[in-house]
């Protein structure tokens, strides 16, 4: 069976129950951003995660992971990510995952089509012990994290989804240090490495304040104190993107070669 027919039937099912969704049949918004939603609901849990969210690269070096053959397959004008779910979802659960995933359609040549047998590698989502994902495409059965009762809203399915994608956090991308200050004494002990430089390919997009991927600026602190401070201006907020930004957007257009 063609791709073409896998995205029609996941945009049927998609479409067969509306729970969880609000009046014009989007996703419910949490009224927290993202990184404090991560944030929440990865306390105490998987002492492996990198960057607060990561789970460990598999079988190779994750930086820079685009450059490491970890992007999704082309297919024509489209990339076909096949995805599975835990059966441990109900259907409102499994809605506000599908809605979260059109979005990448309506804006990207992504397309995420239901796994079939023919797929070797494909995304399994499920309510695991807080909100994480694999860095890009990493073979076979690929986790994505998405507890139920803390993780499912619509920043967060985009944050994760971008992680598989290959796209790392923005406060830590290879010309952060023209934009951000990081403030090593504010840091809670043992989270040091969260804030290590990546040498991220940028994609010719300019450093977003505004990214789904960019973590607040108190982000692991211990005293409540900034952890990252803006250098155009100290006292700016940002980190509270609820949806991806227009660099975002591009970012993922421009890696999978999508006409803009």
């Amino acid at each position: 069976m063609t791709p073409a027919f896998f995205f029609l039937l996941f945009l049927s099912m998609a479409a067969a129950s509306l729970g969880a969704l609000n009046d014009t049949g989007n996703p419910i918004k949490e009224s927290k951003d993202v990184s404090k939603i991560i944030a929440r609901a990865n306390v105490n849990t998987n002492p492996s995660l990198i960057h607060g969210d990561i789970m460990p690269t598999r079988s190779r070096n994750a930086v820079p992971c685009t450059a490491a053959g970890c992007t999704w397959p082309k297919t024509g004008a489209n990339v076909f990510v096949p995805v599975s779910f835990s059966p441990a979802y109900s259907p409102a659960d499994r809605d506000i995952i599908n809605k979260t995933l059109m979005t990448f359609h309506k804006s990207t040549c992504i397309r995420f089509v239901q796994k079939a047998a023919s797929h070797s590698d494909y995304l399994y989502f499920f309510s695991g012990n807080g909100c994480w994902s694999y860095l890009g495409r990493q073979g076979g059965n690929q986790s994505v994290s998405l507890r139920k009762n803390g993780c499912l809203y619509q920043s967060t399915v985009q944050h994760e989804v971008l992680h598989a994608l290959g796209f790392h956090h923005e406060q830590v991308r290879s010309d952060r240090d023209q934009y951000i200050q990081i403030l090593p004494q504010n840091i809670e002990p043992g989270q040091e490495p969260n804030f290590e430089k990546v040498k991220t390919n940028n994609l010719r997009t300019p450093y977003d304040f505004n990214s789904v991927m960019h973590y607040d600026k108190y982000a692991f602190s211990k005293n409540g104190q900034p952890t990252i401070v803006a250098k155009s201006n100290p006292n700016l907020n940002f980190g509270t993107a609820r949806q991806m930004s227009a660099n975002d957007i591009a970012r993922v257009n421009r890696l999978y070669g999508c006409c803009e």
